[in-house]
């Protein structure tokens, strides 16, 4: 054990949507560092302990990070720093992962951490002090080892709070509908989990490679193939092994699933807060879990106690006048803050401590509704009263760009139209502005942002309804029946989502891809005849918009967002094992026999929530 601090918690400060500034609890707080973890292999972790100063046993709460027991995921702009948590009469443990940062063993992603969550569980339960009842939080791959624990049942394990992370680690995390998510991988590997990975190994030369290669990531997102990509030293065991099985994996199976949350709901028995954003990484998992928890829980108390928040956030922006977000997040303000400390004492209060503060109510959504501006609750997803309203593609031939004449009808076509066509070229992609990916909006690809340079490309076909006639709600999950064909034995088909306002600001809410070879099956993809008509189902991720009275809904679909994904090359093959690549002429139908569509998860005023500009912390409020 290292030294002792002792520190007398006052006024520890943390903006919430909720209420005024957050006081510290009333207990004092020590904390002690570098604590020996002993896992069941004889490894070593190293945890920090803040023990508050009570003689009353006290839950523990846990987190397992990769990024720094230190830091604890406070910045930007996130949690509370831990000993906040501990003056609330919590013992708080922030530990790293194995072979992260001062913990032993070889690192690992997603490998040690059911077995090494579970020892961490029963090992921190057992602290002097302890009531025995653990909760855990944390965030994205913090997210994960809290998923991973619980799946292995640890008796102590009262509760998780997982923020920003998946349901399934091939699709949607590395993957998604056969495209591999470029310009999140490929960043957070070198900047983040391969680096400190070096640094806990004493390995400088890799270390300061990795450092200097990060300043060119820009010029790195283009190299191919990616199995070889060479700052993670492909062939050398101890630099990024994960990479490239990731890589050799491009497709679904055992290699993924024996991690996947989805496929252990039923061995969950404990309740469930997840917190997400409408720009987030994983926004589609951490939905997915909510629902499979309601539905397939573990126990009846399990399916009854799960909780969601989706606010106006991308992957580490939670509102907050100090984060660094897209402008237009920037400008929704103070009542899009996240609340999820206090949300979380609460959460813990009820869970691990008994209180009867009405933090649960049966399952809950609490969601934010960009537009309006406001939060709103509801007992399902998708929510009920949801009218899914068809929006149909429509155009004379020449929906090329904005300046083409694509609409979105309400009427199925019932005669003969002329397709749409573009030539597709992966050396030129559509580049990406916006959209839901990760780490940080800076070079993330994530957020919201006007889209009317992507859409003055030849390559892009836009559709937009007429000017509504009166607000529309649009809240829950989005699909695009799509039928095409290409010149190609596999491309992508791409669909994206945007609000356009009066003056002719477009903005994006989501979007969605889908590989034409995995439009079937993500475990065995399979070529497309080329010049042949596929009906495709492309899955635009969910959000929440009120569609203002004279603004437009428009829809956008093309077959490139890079970097946010890797281009496909039309090959047949793709970048992680080639760099051959074509250009391949799309068509897109839209007429009796092919009703293009657009499928929008419209609420009705009469089954709308009540709409609130503060964040209810009670389950119904």
């Amino acid at each position: 054990m290292a030294a002792v601090v002792v520190t007398l918690l006052s006024a520890v400060t943390g903006a919430a949507a909720c209420s005024s500034p957050s006081a510290a609890g009333p207990c004092a707080v020590t904390r002690t560092t570098d604590v020996a973890v002993p896992m069941r292999d004889g490894i070593t972790l190293r945890a920090d302990v803040y023990r508050p100063a009570t003689t009353q046993a006290v839950p523990v709460i846990l987190m397992r990070t990769q990024y720094g027991k230190t830091s604890a995921q406070v910045g930007p702009s996130r949690y509370q720093r831990p000993d906040w948590f501990a003056s609330h009469c919590y013992l708080v443990v922030i530990q790293d992962i194995r072979g992260q940062f001062a913990s032993g063993g070889t690192f690992s992603e997603f490998t040690n951490d059911r077995d090494d969550g579970y020892d961490s569980v029963e090992w921190a339960a057992r602290l002097p002090g302890s009531s025995g009842k653990v909760g855990m939080y944390g965030s994205s791959y913090v997210g994960a080892t809290q998923w991973l624990a619980v799946e292995t049942a640890p008796p102590h394990l009262a509760t998780i709070v997982p923020a920003n992370t998946g349901s399934d680690y091939y699709d949607g995390w590395t993957y998604e509908n056969g495209a591999f998510r470029l310009n999140f991988i490929e960043p957070w590997v070198m900047d983040t989990i391969a680096l400190s990975a070096a640094d806990n190994r004493g390995d400088t030369k890799v270390a300061q490679q990795l450092t200097q290669d990060y300043k060119n990531i820009a010029g790195w997102l283009r190299y191919t193939p990616y199995r070889g990509f060479p700052p993670f030293h492909p062939g050398d065991p101890t630099v990024a092994p994960y990479f490239y099985d990731w890589i050799a994996h491009r497709t679904d199976g055992p290699y993924w699933q024996r991690w996947e949350p989805q496929r252990n709901y039923s061995r969950v028995t404990i309740p469930v807060l997840d917190v997400e954003g409408w720009y987030d990484a994983f926004l589609a998992g951490g939905v997915h879990n909510f629902t499979g928890m309601v539905s397939s829980g573990g126990s009846a108390s399990a399916r009854t106690d799960q909780r969601i928040v989706i606010g106006p956030w991308d992957h580490i922006g939670w509102g907050r006048s100090d984060s660094i977000v897209a402008p237009m997040l920037k400008g929704i303000g103070p009542v899009g803050n996240s609340p999820v400390n206090e949300l979380m004492l609460a959460w813990w209060d009820h869970f691990l401590k008994g209180v009867d503060n009405g933090v649960s109510n049966g399952p809950t959504v609490n969601y934010f509704e960009m537009g309006a501006n406001v939060w709103k609750t509801a007992a399902a997803w998708p929510l009920p009263g949801t009218r899914w309203t068809n929006y149909y593609l429509s155009s004379g031939g020449h929906a090329s760009s904005v300046l083409g004449d694509g609409q979105l009808v309400t009427r199925a076509p019932t005669s003969g139209q002329r397709p749409d066509t573009y030539d597709y070229d992966p050396r030129n992609p559509v580049p990406s502005v916006g959209g839901h990916s990760c780490c940080a909006a800076p070079g993330g690809s994530q957020g919201p942002y006007d889209q009317r340079s992507v859409e003055r490309r030849a390559d892009v076909l836009v559709y937009s309804s007429a000017p509504l006639a009166t607000d529309t709600e649009v809240t829950g999950p989005i699909s695009v029946t799509l039928y095409a064909s290409s010149s190609a034995p596999d491309t992508d088909w791409t669909a994206k989502l945007v609000d356009v306002h009066p003056d002719g600001t477009a903005v994006n809410l989501n979007n969605g891809i889908q590989r034409a070879g995995f439009r079937e099956s993500s475990s065995a993809p399979t070529p497309i005849e080329p010049g042949r008509v596929y009906q495709y189902t492309i899955t635009v991720w969910p959000t929440s918009d009120l569609f203002r009275a004279g603004h437009r809904i428009r829809l956008e679909i093309s077959s490139g967002d890079f970097p946010q994904f890797d281009p496909n090359p039309d090959t047949g093959s793709w970048l992680g094992e080639s760099t051959a690549t074509q250009v391949a002429h799309q068509t897109v139908l839209h007429d009796a026999q092919h009703p293009s569509t657009l499928v929008l998860p419209v609420i009705p005023a009469s089954a709308s929530g009540k709409a609130g500009t503060t964040f209810p912390i009670t389950a119904r409020q």
